[in-house]
């Protein structure tokens, strides 16, 4: 379970005020990277924080409202124009960046899920791979991210209900792949992934896949 370790590392050399940064939504065919960054009250620190990948649905909301009344957090969003343009690595460290430069309590340490720390930071930066299973900073970062990305696919889902994104995500689950060949690429899809790519072509050609039956 993440501890404070390395948030009081950090003290110990001298910061004062540590925040986390991570991010959700690296993987998927669709919708944004969603990058947060969370400064903790030490004294306040939630219980039950995880990596949100070992969490339910329920808990992390819960967790959200929590994390939400009790911290400083600044989200950043990078929608699939700044990662075809910039690519998801630059796309999600740029975000990162933003996430901090966003605080409205500026941090002098920052604690990155990951093994590479942003450039221009305004401030030291410490990676630390799989940093949400082992810090609280992190750990609430993770959670603010996966719920703020999670809501932005449920309106995604009212926006293009064909594709299903309340389920999946984005991801290239089967259902979502069926739909990609199907309709073709949405507006909310990234234009740089091979299979949105192919999907397009497709598209392009006049060539509609249906149940794996192709027909011109």
């Amino acid at each position: 379970m993440p501890t404070l370790k390395f948030e009081r590392a950090a003290i110990k050399r001298g910061a004062t005020i540590v925040c986390g940064v991570d991010e959700a939504g690296r993987g998927p065919l669709a919708g944004p990277v969603v990058v947060s960054a969370v400064i903790l009250n030490h004294r306040r620190v939630p219980s039950g924080l995880n990596d949100s990948k070992q969490l339910t649905a329920a808990e992390r909301e819960e967790l959200y409202e929590e994390i939400m009344a009790k911290a400083i957090v600044s989200i950043s969003v990078m929608p699939p124009s700044v990662i075809a343009r910039m690519n998801i690595l630059q796309a999600s460290l740029y975000g990162m960046r933003q996430a901090v430069l966003g605080l409205t309590v500026r941090a002098d340490h920052v604690l990155v899920d990951g093994n590479i720390v942003p450039k221009n930071l305004p401030c030291a930066g410490q990676a630390i791979v799989g940093g949400d299973g082992k810090s609280v900073s992190i750990a609430a970062a993770s959670i603010i991210a996966k719920v703020t990305r999670d809501r932005m696919c449920q309106i995604m889902h009212c926006e293009e209900p064909q594709f299903g994104f309340d389920s999946h995500k984005g991801y290239a689950a089967p259902v979502h792949l069926q739909a990609l060949t199907e309709h073709g690429p949405g507006r909310h899809h990234r234009m740089d992934y091979a299979p949105c790519i192919e999907a397009q072509r497709l598209k392009d050609a006049g060539i509609v896949v249906t149940d794996h039956v192709v027909a011109a």
